[in-house]
């Protein structure tokens, strides 16, 4: 229930003398896998008129180029519990077609090892590479490893040579499995046995390759898991996964639950900081949310879900939960990129973008170096009363009430420039004053506003929604500016500061 017992004019502080910290690029990561029409008909599709001679869709490649990702995760998820990387290098015509476990279906193996890290390159961001902890061994993960990033004369790097790419690949990025508490995945274990079999692991790749970034498989921040597993592993890796999905049918749960993300950050890095007290522990590992989205309507192997305004607003709160904790968050992957569960859907014939796209654009183009805080006051909402429901039963009410603008900002080191992210989530316009502390702007403010589509605009596709993109600028005196936020409508506010 909205409170408007408050301040009818939403008030957005921004301190840019109080960093919060660096802000990540990784924070603005990807996630594609093996699974429905992600890979092989969405990333890849050989023979189309729209790929280029490698097989990479390239309207696909046009639209995620814009969203910058710092990361890119692959191969699962949960194929990657059953994923034989050798099967996926060499010529493509004489890789041999396996059962998937996971999702119950074929694959090919035609876009493997060496087709994901081109893809890589021609995003410009940097892969994660999921290890197989289900039925792979550590052997076959320190080949995988040394394939990749070989520089000396073994036989794996020579494979990766007579497959045509003579240098290294330098993956820095390695996820020690993915979801291993889970019943449904393959070889899934006790937090105990994890504990124990990537333990052995990560002494071992530390040793191959000194340089490895290594995840550990996280739940969902707060679980028995999470506390057994940073404890054991704290010491030996740099990053702790977290994996959370919202979403439900009813608007203001959609939007509201997306922090439960705070809930999920906050109880890991106390998990952490608690561990890294005890164990002196120089530099503890920070959190990487490697799976995140709104997904309830779809349960089938496809997952095409189909998006609206509501899950764009907890899509953008979701983001803003991520810069304002970048302390601890120090990588975020959206799950997934293309068709499933994704900002991108395509057919044969094109590509087209779901209203989520919009938030991950604009957070990724204007983000800036530093998180800086940035305090909301204004009318509120409280969480549903009857909780939990739908698929996730994620309790956040007592998490509550919540601004129903909801509000992040960078800075440039200098502090020349500022960009804020505000998310209405109200169902009517809301006024709203931008002020500066220590600062005020110093020119022309862009101002970049996603509404849901009006009036009869033409969709590519009839069953995706669309959206209106508005852009404009203010010219605001001194350190306040003053907008209105449109209905439920995804805003960034750039604009150049002076001291």
């Amino acid at each position: 229930m909205r409170r408007d017992d408050g301040p009818g004019v939403t008030r957005v502080a921004i301190d840019l003398a109080r960093p919060l910290g660096d802000l990540d690029r990784n924070v603005f990561g990807g996630f594609i896998e093996h699974v429905g029409r992600c890979i092989y008909g969405g990333v890849y599709e050989e023979g189309s008129p729209l790929s280029d001679t490698s097989g990479f869709r390239t309207d696909v490649l046009s639209l995620l180029r814009e969203l910058r990702m710092g990361v890119l995760r692959w191969p699962g998820g949960n194929f990657a519990s059953n994923y034989h990387w050798a099967d996926g290098v060499g010529p493509r015509d004489s890789r041999p077609r396996r059962t998937d476990l996971a999702w119950n279906l074929e694959e090919s193996n035609r876009f493997g090892t060496d087709e994901f890290l081109a893809y890589c390159a021609e995003l410009g961001t940097d892969p994660f590479v999921c290890l197989n902890m289900g039925t792979g061994s550590l052997e076959e993960a320190l080949a995988w490893i040394e394939y990749c990033n070989g520089a000396g004369q073994t036989a794996w790097a020579q494979q990766r040579r007579d497959n045509g790419h003579a240098e290294p690949y330098r993956v820095r990025y390695w996820a020690l499995g993915n979801e291993m508490y889970g019943k449904w995945q393959v070889g899934g274990m006790s937090a105990d046995e994890y504990v124990a079999t990537a333990t052995k692991w990560a002494r071992a790749i530390r040793r191959l390759d000194k340089d490895a970034v290594l995840v550990s498989c996280g739940n969902n921040g707060w679980s028995d898991w999470d506390q057994t597993v940073i404890n054991g592993l704290a010491p030996l890796v740099d990053l702790h996964s977290v994996h959370i999905y919202t979403g439900v049918d009813e608007y203001w749960p959609n939007v509201l639950a997306a922090h439960m993300a705070e809930r999920a950050i906050q109880a890991a890095g106390a998990l952490i900081s608690r561990v890294a007290y005890v164990k002196k522990i120089e530099a503890p590992p920070k959190i990487a949310y490697d799976e995140w989205n709104v997904w309830y309507r779809t349960r089938d192997s496809m997952m095409d879900e189909r998006y609206d305004i509501s899950d764009m607003l907890a899509v953008g709160t979701y983001l803003n939960v991520f810069v304002r904790n970048c302390g601890w968050v120090r990588m975020a992957n959206l799950a997934q990129m293309v068709n499933v569960i994704a900002p991108v859907v395509t057919t044969p014939q094109v590509a087209v973008t779901q209203p989520i796209y919009y938030p991950v654009l604009l957070h990724a183009q204007g983000a800036l170096d530093e998180a800086v805080d940035c305090h909301v006051t204004g009318p509120t909402v409280d969480g549903p009363a009857n909780e939990p429901r739908g698929r996730w039963l994620h309790r956040f009410s007592d998490l509550g009430p919540f601004t129903v603008v909801d509000a992040s900002a960078t800075a440039s080191a200098d502090r020349g420039k500022v960009a804020v992210t505000l998310v209405n989530r109200s169902e009517q316009d809301e006024p709203a004053q931008l002020v500066l502390r220590d600062g005020e702007f110093s020119g022309p403010v862009q101002i970049t506003v996603v509404t849901q589509e009006s009036g009869p605009q033409a969709r590519t596709l009839p069953d995706v929604a669309a959206v209106t993109v508005t852009e404009g600028s203010e010219k605001p005196g001194g350190p306040v500016l003053a907008l209105t936020l449109p209905a439920r409508s995804f805003a960034l506010v750039e604009g150049a500061v002076s001291r």
